[in-house]
Parts: structure tokens; C-alpha cells; sequence
């Protein structure tokens, strides 16, 4: 089998059982094999033969491909080269999220129902989940986008919406409360999910339903309200990143810009 140095491996920055895989430009080729995790990714550039158990494709550029624990599957290019994004995401963790989503009890995980979908929504969502996985290092953000993500798969949307309707505002409430008082703090979505007493899904879901963001995007969004106060007071961008949680100056620059158009440095100009 042929090795190439364009064929990148790490592990999620903000979640430990999701491992990245990225190919650029590669002419590494798989023998059938299998995995122990849920395995999906994206095409993104070139065409592949895509084999799972019984059952042969050809995969596009934006095509989205799913492969389930233990499936034996390859999946090669035509040409000399292709590029390609996966994620490989640990099979109890995806079990207790399906579990949310149905809102019952199981004891074992639900597979995939389709090997590889062309819908080009999915590419989209892909790239938006991906992009946090490996640029933030808050467990809350990469957990929010992967649960939304999955939800596409094994979610059932509008059973799981009648229930967040019957649930008491109270609860998220308690939860922007603790975001707000320790906001410099990057709490799991776990921990926010057990003090509302829903589960991490349902949490997404009526945040989003009282407030109009996630828990994360919220505790984002009120770090850049208090950043801006910071900096007109005369605070360094490197004092107010580290008084805010931000992960480092380049995650704290980065969502700042992404708010209000300009950069820290820019902004404090106007007023310093």
C-alpha cells in the first residue's frame, strides 16, 4: 500500500474521541479494512470507487460518505490524486447521542441507513462542523456542532421539538446564568445539560428556541459585548483574550472579527 506525507492525522482539539483525517492532494489507496468508530467525511476533490460490504459507488467532489463501526469498506481514487476530510467518532458516543435524539433508552447504536449521500447541504455542514473541530479548543462549541451534525443522520426534528415546547424556560435560564457569571469559564455541554436537567440535545434545541443561539454561541457573543468594554478601558488584546477564556489571542481576534468586521487592535484605535 502506497504512503504518501499529504495524508494528515490528529485528534479533536476540544474532543478527544473524534479523530480528523485530512488528505490533500494524495495517492494513498486502502485496502478493504474496516473501523471500530462511525467514520464520515467529504469529498473534495477528484472521483473515487467506493466499496462497503456488498455494494460498489463512484463518489464525487461534495459527496458525503458514511461508514458504520466494523463495515469493510475501501474507497480509492480513479485518478492519481484526490482530496478528502473524514472523522472518525468513537461508537459509545454516538449511542448516548442517538439515545438523546430518540429520547429513549438503547442499548445498542443505530447504524447509517445509506452509504454515501450527494446532497449539497450536507458538504456544507460538513465544512462548518470540521472547520471547529480543528480551530477550537472549547469542548462546549465542538460538541454543539457535531450533536447538530448527527442530527441530520439519526435525528427525529420534529418529535424532539414538540418536546423542548413543553419544557420550562427556567431551565436554560439557569444555564445563561452560569454562562454569564463565569464567563470566562469553558463549561462541557455535558455539565450545562445536567444542571438544566435536559440532555445535551434538548439543551441545543431550547437555547436556540429562548434565546436564538446556542449555549456556546451566546457565551461567545456576551465575551465580544464585554471584550469591546475592555479594550475602550484601555485593556491589551492579549489581557482581555486571557480575561474572557479565549483559548489564545488568534481564537480571541479571530470571533471578534468574525462580529464586527474589524479586529481588536482596529476597534480600540477608535477610542484609545
Amino acid at each position: 500500500m502506497k504512503q504518501d506525507s499529504s495524508v494528515y492525522l490528529s485528534t479533536c482539539k476540544g474532543l478527544p474521541f473524534v479523530e480528523v483525517r485530512t488528505a490533500l492532494n494524495s495517492s494513498v489507496c486502502y485496502h478493504t479494512h474496516s473501523h471500530d468508530e462511525f467514520s464520515f467525511g467529504v469529498i473534495d476533490n477528484g472521483t473515487a470507487k467506493y466499496k462497503n460490504r456488498k455494494s460498489t459507488h463512484r463518489v464525487y467532489r461534495t459527496d458525503t460518505v458514511t461508514i458504520n463501526p466494523g463495515d469493510v469498506h475501501s474507497c480509492n481514487p480513479d485518478s492519481s490524486e484526490w482530496s478528502y476530510r473524514m472523522l472518525f467518532v468513537d461508537t459509545a458516543w454516538i449511542g448516548s447521542a442517538q439515545a438523546e435524539l430518540c429520547e429513549k433508552h438503547i442499548t445498542d447504536y443505530q447504524g447509517f441507513l445509506q452509504d454515501y449521500e450527494s446532497e449539497k447541504a450536507l458538504f456544507t455542514r460538513f465544512n462548518a462542523l470540521y472547520n471547529v473541530l480543528i480551530q477550537d479548543v472549547n469542548p462546549l462549541a465542538a460538541e454543539t456542532y457535531l450533536l447538530q451534525y448527527i442530527q441530520r443522520w439519526f435525528g427525529q426534528e420534529d418529535q424532539a421539538a414538540a418536546t423542548c415546547q413543553k419544557i420550562a424556560s427556567s431551565c436554560v435560564h439557569r444555564v445563561r446564568e452560569k454562562l454569564f457569571d463565569q464567563l470566562a469559564t469553558n463549561h462541557s455541554l455535558h455539565d450545562l445539560a445536567m444542571d438544566a436537567g435536559l440532555s445535551r440535545y434538548h439543551l441545543i434545541r431550547k437555547f436556540k428556541e429562548v434565546y436564538g443561539l446556542s449555549p456556546h454561541a451566546l457565551q461567545i457573543d456576551e465575551r465580544i459585548k464585554r471584550a469591546k468594554k475592555l479594550l475602550k478601558q484601555g485593556e491589551t488584546i492579549a489581557d482581555a483574550s486571557a480575561q474572557l477564556g479565549f483559548a489564545d489571542q488568534a481564537h480571541f481576534q479571530r470571533n471578534f472579527k468574525k462580529r464586527l468586521a474589524i479586529t481588536p487592535k482596529q476597534y480600540q484605535s477608535f477610542f484609545i
